[in-house]
């Protein structure tokens, strides 16, 4: 199934990526980098930790995983043909 959001024309995701973006609670110093440069929102702060969210609108830029100082991001991408598809390039 492919779904789409207003708020990003052009782009779709398809069904079937699974969770390919994990915290890893134990390194995660709840530093807040993660939430602050995901443009999809798939990041929250509980309890002192980053948390995954929701990776509905997961763009697979990596940005998460490039600015946490604690490598707590376990960050790979999705099964080719799920995941992001955008009409850009």
């Amino acid at each position: 199934m492919v779904r789409t959001y207003e708020e990003f024309p052009g782009v779709e995701w398809v069904e079937g990526a699974g969770r390919f973006i994990r915290v890893i609670e134990e390194k995660c110093d709840g530093c807040a980098n993660c939430v602050k440069v995901c443009l999809a929102d798939c990041y929250e702060i509980s309890g002192k930790k980053a948390r995954v969210r929701n990776l509905d609108k997961c763009m697979e830029c990596a940005s998460c995983w490039y600015v946490c100082p604690r490598d707590a991001i376990a960050f790979s991408w999705p099964p080719g043909g799920t995941g992001f598809r955008t009409d850009w390039g």
